[in-house]
């Protein structure tokens, strides 16, 4: 009517107070997300309608409660998007995000790349599946291990010993052998996985035979021989270096070929066999310096444990020679 040339001052007595808006359900895809048209109304009359929901009872009066929407959201169309309705199974809808690995890239980069920006961008309710969550599990278990190898291994040691100083002397040779274990994979450029723990572990036996061989000799010479520390210690490095060499050998050709990488699958198991090479190649060549050095040292706050004197009496009957 306004755009008639023959009407001016077009009016009405119609007064549209209350808004309007028109919702269209789109029953498939709700019936998806296991939501229900019924719901969804339900949903709808409970923000913009006046449902009453409770009544409370007061000794003169009685209240009753309705529930709805603040009047800002009521008059914003777009508060429409904020509304949410709990499925039938209590959950929201999932969204699962698959990826590829680039050749010669391991699983643990991706995944510690991939949580971190998870956490920076998603809600803390994201987790991982299939070989990711159990690459996950696996390597959270594996440091466990290590550690528990490790202490077991120590108060082995200590019982055998009767001694806490001692132990500390025959371990020592694990920091060298897993800094050689992990320069040896960095060097290969290959990453630390289960495999690799596997010889991390491996090493926690492989080396303290070293220092047991050793350190055992030397307090026997103590003891049966009456010989000082320095030359007990040097006495064990010159009769013992032999066997400790042949085990060390039977153990580096044993798993050479491992790291090698020979044989079906040999891929997967490369890691393990070169975190045992390198370990053993560089705890070999430091140990027999460094484990001396360490013995000597350790051997004044022994003596201040025990008092004075060897640590234990004389053993009769056993001795040691070449």
């Amino acid at each position: 009517m306004r755009a008639l040339e023959t009407t001016v001052d077009v009016s009405s007595d119609l007064q549209l107070k209350n808004p309007e808006v028109r919702v269209l359900i789109e029953r498939d895809k709700a019936a998806v997300l296991g939501v229900s048209a019924e719901q969804i109304e339900d949903a709808l009359y409970s923000a913009y309608g006046s449902r009453q929901v409770s009544t409370i009872y007061a000794p003169n009066n009685d209240y009753k409660v309705i529930v709805e929407l603040l009047p800002e959201y009521q008059r914003d169309l777009s508060a429409l998007s904020m509304l949410y309705i709990g499925s039938t199974s209590g959950q929201l809808p999932s969204v699962t995000f698959s990826f590829d690995l680039k050749p010669g890239v391991a699983l643990g980069q991706p995944v510690s790349e991939i949580d971190r920006l998870a956490k920076s961008l998603l809600p803390p309710t994201i987790s991982f599946q299939g070989a990711a969550q159990a690459f996950q599990s696996s390597m959270e278990g594996m440091s466990f291990l290590l550690v528990m190898a490790v202490l077991v291994m120590y108060l082995i040691l200590g019982i055998l010993y009767e001694s806490f100083i001692h132990p500390v002397t025959i371990l020592s040779a694990l920091s060298f052998a897993g800094f050689g274990a992990l320069a040896t994979l960095m060097i290969f450029k290959t990453d630390l996985n289960i495999y690799s723990f596997v010889g991390l572990i491996m090493l926690v036996g492989l080396i303290k035979k070293n220092g047991i061989i050793m350190i055992d000799f030397a307090l026997e010479a103590q003891r049966t021989e009456g010989k000082s520390t320095a030359e007990a210690i040097y006495q064990a490095c010159m009769v013992r270096l032999r066997p400790i060499m042949m085990t060390t050998m039977a153990a580096l050709m044993g798993t050479l070929a491992i790291g090698l990488g020979f044989g079906a699958g040999a891929g997967s198991r490369r890691p393990l066999g070169l975190a045992v090479v390198g370990g053993l190649l560089f705890s070999q060549l430091v140990t027999l310096y460094v484990t001396p050095v360490f013995f000597v040292y350790l051997e004044k706050p022994q003596r201040v444990l025990v008092g004075k004197g060897p640590l234990l009496e004389p053993k009769p009957g056993r001795s040691f020679g070449p």
